[in-house]
């Protein structure tokens, strides 16, 4: 069950919403290429995928948001990049997520990311953000590098936190546990206070994205 924090979510079902669709893909080859990389069990995941994309098209940004985060934690285990891909870090598309059915916390936030351009979210709404992990109660000093996805209403705002560690969405506020080092999305890397810059000096993103359109995505 999700729960809501603050009632930020209820109070997005009222606002307007835009009915662009900022990532178009070509269903086809997206089921070809998973038929032919991972067979039967990919393109079976591949199609609740797409089914929860259409179910979600026509509903309120508050139904979205969760419906999204909760797709992906429970459509892929949680896998290190050394034992999935023999690479230290490696970003996996979303098809190749669910090919898998496995990934780590910048796979999740990748699906997540594309599944809400899909639905018309504004991308400049949306960020994968870099945190430090809190591991342990609170008072530990041990922490992991991790990645969530924030949703911002306004760009200065307070993000909606998706999370592949918590099924509920929660305002930033109230996850102490994390830390903040970066964010970024296609129009910008966003460090503290300061003027964005380019997203291109990401080597890992222009290679996903790369990636991405030999699959069918149009990102």
């Amino acid at each position: 069950m999700l729960v809501f924090g603050s009632g930020m979510l209820g109070a997005l079902a009222l606002q307007a919403r835009s009915d662009a669709v900022a990532l178009d893909f070509d269903e086809g080859r997206l089921q070809s290429s998973m038929q032919s990389r991972y067979g039967a069990a990919g393109v079976q995941r591949l199609g609740q995928w797409l089914a929860m994309l259409k179910a979600q098209k026509s509903r309120p940004l508050s139904q979205q948001l969760p419906a999204v985060n909760e797709f992906w934690n429970r459509a892929v285990v949680q896998t290190d990049d050394s034992m999935l891909w023999a690479q230290p870090d490696y970003w996996a598309t979303p098809l190749e997520t669910l090919g898998k059915g496995a990934g780590d916390c910048e796979d999740y936030v990748i699906g997540k990311y594309f599944s809400l351009l899909r639905l018309g979210v504004p991308g400049d709404k949306l960020r994968l953000i870099y945190v430090r992990a809190r591991m342990g109660g609170v008072g530990s000093t041990q922490s992991i590098a991790h990645m969530v996805l924030g949703y911002y209403e306004a760009p200065t705002g307070e993000p909606l936190v998706l999370d592949s560690m918590v099924d509920f969405l929660l305002p930033s506020s109230q996850r102490k546990d994390l830390t903040p080092v970066f964010s970024f999305n296609a129009q910008g890397v966003y460090v503290g206070g300061a003027q964005p810059s380019s997203v291109d000096r990401i080597t890992r993103w222009r290679d996903l994205l790369k990636r991405m359109k030999q699959e069918g995505f149009l990102p």
